[in-house]
């Protein structure tokens, strides 16, 4: 992905409520809802659930939420190529505070973003592939993706580049 490129314009299909008491109800968020006038971090990763993205991953950024608040960025986004229902359900099961995660349940963003890929020889179907970015008023300030992106039934899975200490290392360097 290129620096500068703009983020394409995408509905999402979230589940939200309004109280702790109130029932989930359906609302579209859009990518100015959840970009414009803000410099945000965002990772995807290729499913709930699922190992690396479960174990290190969607927490490593919980627990680095502070610090990565504190070098001018104002929300960090958790992006999957999975519905709402199973996006609320992992990030409740995770124990997630901060981190807003975001249902890309039909993989538009992600394939957009040139993302998207096959993962049907393990039965997931299309999926993300691991990446980063900072995103500054809806544009694309800094990427990362991990190496060797594939749609070959090759079922490596590297967790190297899109890690809470390289946004980190990045915000810091870049003030």
């Amino acid at each position: 992905m290129i620096k500068g490129f703009r983020l394409p314009k995408v509905t999402f299909k979230t589940r939200v409520r309004d109280d702790a008491d109130s029932d989930y109800r359906w609302q579209d968020t859009t990518t100015d809802d959840y970009f414009k006038g803000k410099r945000v971090v965002l990772f995807s990763l290729p499913g709930a659930f699922t190992p690396t993205c479960s174990e290190y991953q969607l927490p490593g950024f919980e627990e680095s939420y502070d610090d990565i608040r504190n070098q001018d960025i104002d929300e960090i986004y958790c992006m999957s190529v999975n519905d709402a229902f199973v996006m609320n359900a992992w990030s409740k099961d995770q124990g997630i505070k901060n981190v807003k995660c975001i249902p890309d349940g039909s993989g538009n963003m992600t394939r957009f973003l040139g993302m998207l890929i096959g993962k049907n020889h393990l039965g997931f179907g299309l999926r993300s592939w691991r990446f980063m970015c900072i995103v500054n008023d809806g544009v694309i300030e800094q990427w990362w993706q991990e190496p060797g992106i594939n749609n070959d039934g090759n079922d490596d899975d590297p967790y190297e580049q899109s890690t809470p200490k390289n946004c980190l290392d990045y915000l810091k360097s870049s003030h």
